[in-house]
C-alpha cells in the first residue's frame, strides 16, 4: 500500500473515539486505515481500481458503506455489516469517472448517493432499507 494517489481521501466516524479514512492508493485499489484506542491500525487494502476519490458514509454503529466511480463509468460500492467487508457491488450508471461521488445517510438503513454523470447532470439513487431504488437525474 503505497503512497495516495491525487484522487483524494475521505473520512467519517460513527463512535466516540474511532475514525474511518480512505483513500486511492497509487494502483488505483481503495485503502482504509482505522483509528481506535488511540492509535492508527495497520492499512488495509480493499482491491478495486478506482477513477474516482471514495465517498462514504455510515448508517448505524459499525455500519459503513464506501462508493467510488470505476474507470467505466460505473459506481461500485463496499459494506462493513459490524463483523467483514462484502465484495465490491455494481450499482451501474453512466458516471463522470474524474469526479468522486458523494454519500449521505439520514436514518437506519437509508443511503443515499450523488454522483455527476457523463451527460453533466447530478444523478442519485439510494437504499430503502431493503433494495437499491434505481438512478434518477435530479437537474433537468
Amino acid at each position: 500500500m503505497s503512497n495516495a494517489h491525487p484522487l483524494g481521501t475521505a473520512a467519517f466516524s460513527w463512535g466516540e473515539g474511532r475514525i474511518d479514512l480512505f483513500w486511492v492508493a497509487g494502483d488505483a485499489s481503495l485503502v482504509h486505515r482505522v483509528f481506535r484506542d488511540g492509535a492508527w491500525a495497520t492499512p488495509e487494502s480493499l482491491g478495486g481500481t478506482l477513477a474516482s476519490g471514495p465517498a462514504v458514509t455510515a448508517w448505524a454503529v459499525d455500519q459503513m458503506e464506501v462508493f467510488a466511480i470505476m474507470p467505466d463509468g460505473t459506481l461500485r460500492n463496499r459494506y462493513w455489516d459490524g463483523a467483514a467487508w462484502h465484495p465490491w457491488e455494481s450499482l451501474g450508471g453512466e458516471l463522470d469517472p474524474s469526479e468522486t461521488p458523494s454519500a449521505s445517510s439520514w436514518g437506519p438503513d437509508r443511503l443515499d448517493v450523488f454522483a455527476r454523470g457523463r451527460d453533466g447532470k447530478t444523478w442519485h439513487r439510494w437504499w430503502d432499507g431493503t433494495r437499491w431504488v434505481p438512478w434518477e437525474q435530479l437537474e433537468r
